[in-house]
């Protein structure tokens, strides 16, 4: 008997405690455990990817969205072109919606510096681009700041633009949202009608029309001409929705809305309107298996990355949209049910693929540990979908454009998923949904693969990051001791699905990677970390 194991110098740390030395660096997660701080930049791009409009395992939304708005405070006293640039980031399509990105624009008027003002207004119009983002953004303002000189200005520029028809557009269909209207917009701002057309657009919006003018008089105001044909003529609805290119939020408040006009509005539907309304399409008849014209434009639509890119269309919107038309209405907010037609299914599960961005295979071996966790069972904003299933999702991508992998779930063991690239996402997110159980140990990945001696080039880790049930080790020095004992120069990559100011990286470790979660370019960046292109 000896003390050998007293006196050997210790290269591990349990979990609960940060690693000697390194303290400064580390910080106390939600869940008890020791995890490095990701600092406020990466905290910034997570809320805002994210959001913390909704309680996770650890924390409710009130505390997240208070960790939020601190971060986005200090950012903006740092360095407010730079959170600017972030807010742009997340709202083109990249963040779940475009809540945070707009509760980020408040802040950033907020800032004291002259910097963050002009930086604010320079972005504005690209952020709050709809109706109902406008109303959102009044909403937050009054809450939080008020109607100061940077604001009105805004909200003039807004309401007075050049392109009157797409402002008669937004005004029409979003003609209140809460609590707002633009009759009090309009009588907040003060706005001055720059041009006859305008004058005749806010005439309407602030007293309507007692009466319909024999014509239409103008082509910015058609569309406003018909939705008033329409209230006097609710059983013409067909005709209105043809002449006047009307849309559902447009002609279902004051139309008769049957089966032919639905059928016309479907012809015309934007992507993101027919993504919400294929339930209800297929309840009405107007998609069914034996509609092959309808099918097809469903497949043109929607089996475009094109269009998915331009119509700011979130992968995860597709996945829910997936999983809501599958079950034939039984999830989601839809009181209607239908018979899901099973080509709608394999253009739903072909668009999930190309709404995430990805590039040829690079021939590296992968690794996907999908943290199976409790806390992984959490939902997601208003999605409908677990952390868990969305992880699952982004690593099937990953895996599809590539041919060395294995997805493998950890809590606090290492197993396996039965996912492959040959699962649907429908199959793999089934597959996940009943997989959260235990604690948090992302170190049971490295153990597995030393122990089976498996040479991967890059792990992904998608996780919340909050690695805690583990008395012996931090998932860093597993790392370092799989590079000592298998490979040396595998790469490694934590994608954070959870607004939180933690993370699995070592700041010493130039071979890891902190991702933000549910990032659309997620897999690619996977790809070019793996190919030595970041």
């Amino acid at each position: 008997m000896n003390y050998n194991f007293f006196t050997k110098k210790k290269t591990t740390t349990p979990q609960n405690q940060p690693i000697p030395g390194r303290e400064a660096e580390m910080v106390k997660g939600r869940s008890g455990g020791w995890m490095f701080d990701a600092g406020i930049w990466k905290m910034l791009r997570r809320c805002l990817l994210v959001g913390t409009a909704k309680s996770t395992y650890y924390a409710g939304k009130q505390e997240l969205t208070e960790d939020f708005v601190t971060v986005v405070r200090l950012a903006v006293a740092e360095n407010p072109s730079r959170v600017a640039e972030e807010i742009l980031y997340a709202s083109d399509g990249r963040a779940i919606n475009n809540s945070a990105p707009i509760l980020a624009l408040v802040l950033l008027s907020m800032g004291e510096a002259p910097q963050a003002k002009q930086a604010f207004g320079e972005i504005f119009p690209q952020v709050v681009r709809t109706g109902s983002h406008f109303y959102e953004w009044l909403n937050y303002t009054k809450s939080l700041r008020g109607f100061g000189k940077v604001v009105r200005e805004a909200g003039k520029t807004w309401l007075s633009r050049e392109d009157v028809k797409g402002l008669a557009y937004q005004l029409l269909k979003y003609q209140q949202r809460q609590g707002f209207s633009h009759r009090d917009a309009l009588r907040l701002f003060h706005v001055k009608p720059p041009t006859e057309n305008h004058r005749q657009l806010f005439e309407w919006v602030v007293r309507g029309w007692e009466e319909l003018p024999a014509d239409i008089p103008s082509e910015a105001l058609a569309q406003i001409w018909w939705y008033e044909w329409l209230k006097r003529n609710p059983t013409q609805t067909p005709e209105a929705i043809l002449q006047g290119r009307l849309t559902h939020e447009m002609a279902a408040p004051v139309g008769k809305m049957d089966k032919l006009a639905w059928q016309l509005l479907f012809q015309e539907m934007p992507i993101g309107a027919m993504l919400r309304n294929l339930g209800s399409l297929t309840e009405l008849g107007v998609l069914r298996a034996d509609q092959n014209a309808n099918l097809l434009r469903v497949e043109e639509v929607l089996n475009r990355r094109e269009h998915l890119r331009k119509g700011r269309i979130h992968p995860i919107d597709v996945l829910k949209a997936l999983k809501t038309y599958e079950s034939g209405g039984r999830l989601g907010h839809s009181k209607k049910t239908w018979n899901p037609v099973p080509r709608i299914v394999d253009i739903l599960e072909k668009a999930v693929e190309l709404s995430f961005d990805v590039v040829k295979p690079t021939g590296k071996v992968f690794m996907h540990a999908v943290d199976i966790s409790a806390s992984m069972g959490s939902l997601v904003a208003d999605m409908g979908l677990s952390c868990c299933e969305i992880a699952t999702t982004m690593a099937l991508v990953t895996a599809k454009a590539e041919k060395n992998y294995m997805i493998r779930g950890f809590s606090t063991e290492f197993r396996e998923l039965g996912i492959s690239a040959k699962d649907s996402f429908s199959s793999a997110v089934r597959k996940a949904s009943n997989q959260n159980f235990g604690g948090t140990d992302a170190s049971v990945a490295y153990d597995w693969m030393i122990k089976n001696k498996f040479k991967a080039d890059v792990v992904c880790f998608w996780t919340d990051s909050e690695s805690w049930a583990n008395n012996y080790q931090h998932p860093c020095q597993a790392l370092a001791q799989y590079r000592q004992k298998i490979k040396h120069d595998i790469k490694a990559v934590y994608i954070s699905l959870a607004p939180y100011q933690i993370t699995l990286v070592d700041p010493n470790d130039n071979l890891s990677y902190d991702i933000a979660g549910f990032d659309p370019v997620a897999p690619r960046m996977i790809q070019m970390i793996a190919s030595g292109d970041i």
